[in-house]
């Protein structure tokens, strides 16, 4: 029998249910549970590819070529483990399916209603997720914020569940904000009890309460959250703000949290084993040194407070990196359009242990991450190009090292005399027909790896090599290195250390006499864990510590 704990929000989108989610299940899968996540987005676009990374984050790529919302990526993150793509359920999907469905006559001689056509096409997609998986727990997060009227199937659809399937088959969990004005300096709880309304109103009322706000949830704020929305004290749970977001399974324990979930499920209560998990947050709170890695993106001038959206899961792989060799690691956000407009600005590059150029889109600020590359390449500064880093490094080299003037991609510049990066020839009828949705080189890859590289050893080192002696990596492009000068490129230093299994396309890249300048086509950010951080961003912190440990003269 799978159990259900649905998660929702109130008050106000934001608050970090992703994380509350992600969090639930890494308490639950700590007790030896069967555990995955699934999330639902009332957006009418069928998936996130084509969705704006400012206005809605990043765009998660799954191992099967999924493009979905980025909290996909915390819930693998937490409960270390690969989720397909059909865990991410869109209106879209949803309302598309029983369209289809009527006009393949499924529906022959009845009138197709929100109920039970929508409803029951989001039961049918939770339960064959929990029957094919075997799952023993599934947490079912719907995004937005109660009383949207766009999410308003999925949570008739879990009002019906939990009728349909007994009350411990289901536990509700609502995340609500709580805010604390600074005229008054007190927590406020009347947003909640709104909140908490609507939901009662719809028939689905929360089991639990996890209050998100700026400090601890007090007594006196508990109990008049219990008094006025019919939730027990001890099922008001704080989630205050944190630096480290991995210690909320934590804080949630401390609090009996999973044991509490475990006594509504019915179930015997079992000791959770975070021991690990522990260790991991202890070195990300408490690292015995600190590196300051650049990173040269397009969004920067956005406003910092979206920039951990725009490149979360690069974030996150740089903790993971740098918990696993106990060192901190402070982002510099640095806007590459700046450095077009000032190319003499990219010297405060040198006062920096290491810098990533992302991927990205458009032509706008690419100038300014070639000249970033360039001083990288020339000046010993550890370097990692992801997808199109990985191009930007090529072209750089390209052109001051071949002398190659005017090589470009084709992506960007139609007329290079020297398309070094070049369309996929499989996507250019893509193209043509503008099916952009899902149509990417999307999901994970082979590559095989030159043994004596320093990739190969940095993959072997942590274990990342699978059976077939080949590394995966997720991707997510159109472009790769053209063939016409793949060769030349690699014989004149920039070596194309891992290939395509039919040796076709370039996926990674490294130059020898060099501390570290590495690049690969495909996004090693998707597969970075806390327990199991991403090898090349691994070698990039490594290389950024024996940088500042030489600075310092240690």
């Amino acid at each position: 029998m799978t159990r259900y704990v649905v998660v929702t929000g109130g008050v106000m989108s934001g608050l970090g249910k992703g994380i509350t989610a992600a969090s639930l299940g890494k308490m639950l899968q700590a007790r030896g549970y069967n555990v995955t996540a699934v999330k639902a987005d009332g957006y009418f676009n069928y998936d996130a590819g084509t969705l704006r990374p400012t206005e809605h984050g990043e765009v998660w790529v799954t191992h099967d070529g999924g493009e979905i919302d980025e909290d996909l990526g915390h819930y693998e993150r937490f409960l270390n483990r690969d989720i397909p793509k059909n865990h991410n359920i869109t209106s879209g999907q949803i309302y598309g399916q029983v369209i289809q469905n009527e006009r393949q006559g499924k529906y022959l001689g009845k009138t197709v209603q929100f109920i039970p056509h929508i409803t029951d096409e989001v039961k049918r997609r939770i339960h064959e997720i929990a029957l094919t998986e075997k799952i023993d727990m599934l947490i079912f997060e719907i995004g937005g914020v109660v009383g949207d009227y766009e999410n308003s199937h999925f949570t008739e659809a879990m009002r019906q569940m939990r009728m349909e399937e007994g009350p411990q088959s289901l536990v509700h969990v609502h995340v609500s904000y709580v805010p604390i004005p600074n005229h008054l300096g007190e927590p406020k709880t009347k947003p909640t009890q709104h909140s908490v309304k609507s939901l009662r109103e719809q028939g689905l009322p929360p089991d639990f309460i996890v209050c998100r706000s700026k400090e601890k949830i007090d007594e006196v704020r508990k109990n008049k959250i219990s008094l006025f929305c019919d939730v027990y004290p001890q099922d008001i749970i704080s989630n205050p703000d944190i630096d480290c977001i991995y210690e909320l399974p934590l804080i949630f324990e401390e609090q009996g949290f999973g044991s509490r979930i475990e006594e509504k499920f019915g179930l015997r209560c079992r000791k959770p084993r975070l021991d690990d998990w522990g260790s991991v947050v202890d070195r990300m709170k408490n690292p015995e040194g600190r590196v300051e890695i650049a990173i040269v993106g397009k969004y920067v001038d956005i406003g910092a407070h979206r920039l951990p959206d725009s490149y979360v899961s690069i974030n996150e792989a740089l903790k993971h990196a740098g918990a696993s060799l106990n060192t901190g690691v402070d982002i510099s956000w640095l806007d590459s359009k700046e450095f077009e407009e000032n190319p003499e600005s990219v010297g405060i590059l040198g006062s920096k242990d290491g810098l990533i150029i992302p991927g990205g889109f458009g032509l706008t600020g690419v100038e300014g991450k070639i000249l970033a590359v360039g001083y990288a390449r020339e000046n010993g500064l550890p370097f990692l190009g992801i997808c199109f880093g990985f191009q930007c490094a090529v072209i750089e080299f390209a052109r001051k090292v071949l002398g190659l003037d005017g090589a470009h991609s084709t992506e960007l510049d139609a007329e290079t005399p020297h398309p070094v990066i070049d369309i996929i020839p499989e996507q250019e009828k893509i193209l043509r027909d503008s099916n952009y949705g899902a149509t990417m080189r999307l999901g994970a890859y082979p590559a095989i790896l030159e043994e004596e590289s320093k990739i190969s050893g940095l993959y072997h080192r942590l274990g990342r090599v699978a059976d077939d002696g080949r590394v995966y990596e997720r991707h997510r492009h159109r472009y790769e290195v053209s063939p016409d000068y793949a060769e030349r490129i690699h014989d004149a230093g920039l070596k194309f250390v891992g290939r395509s299994p039919d040796g076709i396309l370039m996926e990674f890249q490294e130059i020898d006499d060099h501390p570290y300048f590495v690049g690969t086509q495909a996004h090693p950010e998707f597969l970075s864990r806390p327990l199991s951080p991403a090898p090349l961003f691994y070698g990039l912190i490594e290389a950024g510590l024996a940088r500042s440990k030489g600075k310092k003269g240690d």
